[in-house]
C-alpha cells in the first residue's frame, strides 16, 4: 500500500505539467516568456500549491514576470481544475526559485578556490 506523501508527490508533479503547459500555450502574458516552473510543493490537504518559477534574464524579467502571474493567477487555477479533475482546485501562490543564481554564485567560489589552490604550488 502506497502512503500519503507519494500522493502528494504525484499531485504536485501533475500540477507543474499543468501548469507548465497552461504558461506555454494558453496565457498570453508577453511578461511570462521565459518563466519556467522548477518544483511545486503542495499543503498535506492538497488545498495550496506553491509553485517555484524561475526566469530568464535579469531583474526586470522578474518584476514582470511576477506581476505577470499575480494577474493570471484566478486563470491559471480555472484551468488548473480542469485539467486534474479532483474534489477542489488547489489555490495558487507562486514564489521565485533562487536555486539556479545560488547554483552559479557556489560555482564561481569553487572555481576561484581551484584556481588560488593551483596558484600556490
Amino acid at each position: 500500500m502506497k502512503g500519503r506523501g507519494d500522493r502528494l508527490a504525484r499531485v504536485a508533479e501533475r500540477i507543474r505539467e499543468e501548469i507548465s503547459l497552461i504558461l506555454q500555450h494558453r496565457v498570453k502574458d508577453p511578461g511570462l516568456e521565459g518563466v519556467t516552473v522548477t518544483d511545486v510543493t503542495m499543503t498535506g490537504d492538497l488545498k495550496i500549491a506553491r509553485v517555484h518559477y524561475s526566469v530568464r534574464g535579469g531583474e526586470e524579467e522578474r518584476i514582470a514576470a511576477r506581476d505577470a502571474l499575480r494577474r493570471s493567477r484566478g486563470y491559471i487555477r480555472k484551468e488548473l481544475g480542469g485539467a486534474l479533475q479532483m474534489r477542489y482546485s488547489p489555490d495558487v501562490t507562486f514564489h521565485y526559485d533562487t536555486s539556479f543564481e545560488k547554483g552559479i554564485r557556489i560555482d564561481a567560489l569553487l572555481r576561484k578556490a581551484a584556481e588560488e589552490s593551483s596558484g600556490e604550488e
